[in-house]
């Protein structure tokens, strides 16, 4: 990741599919529709993952998992 130059807050899942597309960005300029098929590969994997997280929220609150301390309420903020 790091000789790839892949900012930490984009390392998740789908970096490998962020590889190819950041390098046809760099390599082809600034025009965004000559890298169509690396940017449609990157976001497919990250629908996938949203698709994933939404399942298994769902899940983790059918089984009641949800609440339980690790994911805290957040408090509204005091004035």
């Amino acid at each position: 990741m790091n000789e790839h130059y892949v900012p930490s807050y984009m390392r998740d899942y789908c970096a490998h599919d962020l590889i190819p597309l950041a390098e046809c960005r760099r390599k082809k300029g600034p025009w965004p529709w000559t890298c169509k098929p690396e940017k449609h590969d990157y976001e497919v994997c990250q629908f996938e993952m949203y698709k994933y997280r939404k399942a298994l929220k769902e899940y983790l609150v059918k089984t009641g998992q949800w609440n339980k301390g690790q994911f805290p309420e957040i408090e509204p903020h005091q004035k």
